[in-house]
Parts: C-alpha cells; structure tokens; sequence
C-alpha cells in the first residue's frame, strides 16, 4: 500500500465534508439551493424551493369565565297576595375545545304577603360538547345534575338530572335557534292531609330568532315552555329577551327579560349578569 494513501484518503473526506454545506437544513446543498433560508418544516424541490408549507396544528387552549349575577322575579297570585323574589347568581365555566364544563348556585330572599323566606337555590354541575356539521350550523349536547342545596322543611329533595339539545343555525347576522332539555326529578313525593306535593320529570322546549347589531351587541326573543316539577300544575310559558353586550376583550354583560304567558311562570323575571373572561 502506497505510504501516502491514509493521507490522500484523508484529504478527500475533509474535502468532501466541506463541500457540503446546507444552512438551511432542507436537504439541498448550498451550492444549488436556488431558495436559501427556507422554513425547516417546508417540503422542498431538488431546487430547494417550496413546493408544500406544513402548517402545525393549532394548539387547544383552555379558557375560563366567572359571571355574577343579580336576578327578581315576581308574580300577583290574588289582588291581595303579591310574592316578590331576589337572588345573587354565581356561575362558572371552563372551555377547552369543543368541550365545556359549568357550575352555578345562586341564593334567594323571598318576601310576600305571607312569608319570608331565604336560602340557597339547587346548585348546577355539568357539561357540554358542540358539534358543527357545518360552517353556520351548530349543535350542543349537554348534560348535568341539580344538587340537592335547597333547604326544604319537607326533607324530600334529592339530586335530580338534566339532558339538554340545542341547535343553533347562523346567515350572516341573524341566528335561529331552538333547544329542548329533560330534567328526571328524583325529590321524594309528600302525600299527607297537610301537603300534598307530587312530582314529576319535566320536558322544557325553547326556540326563538337572534340578531348581531355588531360584533360587540347581540340580541334575541324566544318563546319558552316547561312542565312544572309538580303534577297537575300547568306548563309554564314564558316570553323572553336577552343580550349579550362584549365591553372588552374579557368583559361582557348579559342582560334578560322573561314576561309570564301562564298563571304558573312569574308575572315578570329580570336578571342582569356581568362576566369576565380569562
């Protein structure tokens, strides 16, 4: 073997290696890349020119809200006997995705002719998942529980379960939309010469018409009915407006009205709510 090979061998790999160099890490020698300093993720031609971007899926992120409530409702059952209701609401969700999870509670001071009284409502935990089919068309599913917060001197209220479907379809800046829910009550029935409450599981159906004023103001009007939890009480009917007004990238404010049809819904229901968003 000539004594000068391992030197000669030598020399042509350092000269090898350093012929080759690619800044940009496509695969394409700098020496006929025709398109320097493209991405590192790009696909690339024997040039070493785009010939596909490869955009990286878009990271979920979770977000949450915290909204605060001041809600009246009141209702005439005799010229003589007037009831009248406030509750302070505290609700929170969180969203991640599609997917989305709420618990609310509020409590109540009620005053009429005849009683005083005050409280914790039933609290509410639950979750959601919106589908779209399509671009304007959106679907949610929900599902929850009403735990059993409300004090009842009857002792007979336990956990009761919601099932909720809504759709909502959206044309440019008007929105229809429609929804039905099923509540199984599961308080205890109270038959005895003093009271007299039975239950029973309740079906609820809304639909109504919306409209964005701007990309801040959102209104609409829907029609409202639900059976009462009670047997032998008529379904409850109710006429109702509400608003969703955006103050800034994390704050908003809703507002809503809900007018009684029947003799079973209060006469008239107010709530105004604000929110913020993180």
């Amino acid at each position: 073997m000539n004594k000068f090979f391992p030197l000669i061998l030598a020399s042509l790999l350092s000269t090898t290696l350093f012929a080759y160099v690619d800044s940009d890490m496509d695969g394409v020698a700098d020496s006929v890349d025709k398109c320097p300093n493209t991405p590192l993720i790009d696909l690339v031609d024997a040039s070493g020119c785009t010939i596909q971007k490869i955009t990286p899926k878009k990271k979920i992120e979770g977000h949450a809200d915290i909204i605060i409530g001041a809600n009246y409702s009141g209702s005439n059952f005799t010229s003589l006997n007037r009831s009248d209701t406030y509750a302070a609401s505290l609700q929170a969700d969180y969203y991640y995705g599609n997917f989305s999870l709420q618990a609310s509670t509020s409590a109540y001071q009620t005053n009429s002719d005849d009683y005083n009284d005050s409280g914790m409502n039933d609290s509410f935990i639950g979750a959601a998942y919106n589908l779209r089919p399509i671009k304007t068309l959106s679907v949610r599913l929900g599902i929850g529980a009403l735990l059993p917060t409300y004090h009842s001197t009857l002792n007979n209220n336990n956990t009761d379960y919601t099932a909720t479907l809504s759709l909502s379809y959206t044309l440019n800046k008007l929105n229809l939309f429609g929804g039905y829910g099923y509540t199984m009550i599961n308080d205890d029935d109270v038959v005895d010469a003093n009271n007299n409450y039975r239950y029973q599981d309740t079906n609820a159906y809304n639909g109504g018409i919306g409209y964005y004023f701007t990309n801040k103001l959102y209104m609409s009007g829907s029609y409202n009915v639900a059976n009462s939890i009670y047997v032998g009480v008529k379904d409850i009917q109710t006429a109702s407006l509400y608003s969703y007004y955006t103050i800034n990238r994390h704050q908003f404010l809703i507002f809503s009205y809900a007018y009684g049809l029947s003799d079973s819904a209060s006469d008239n229901a107010l709530s105004l709510k604000i929110g913020y968003y993180f």
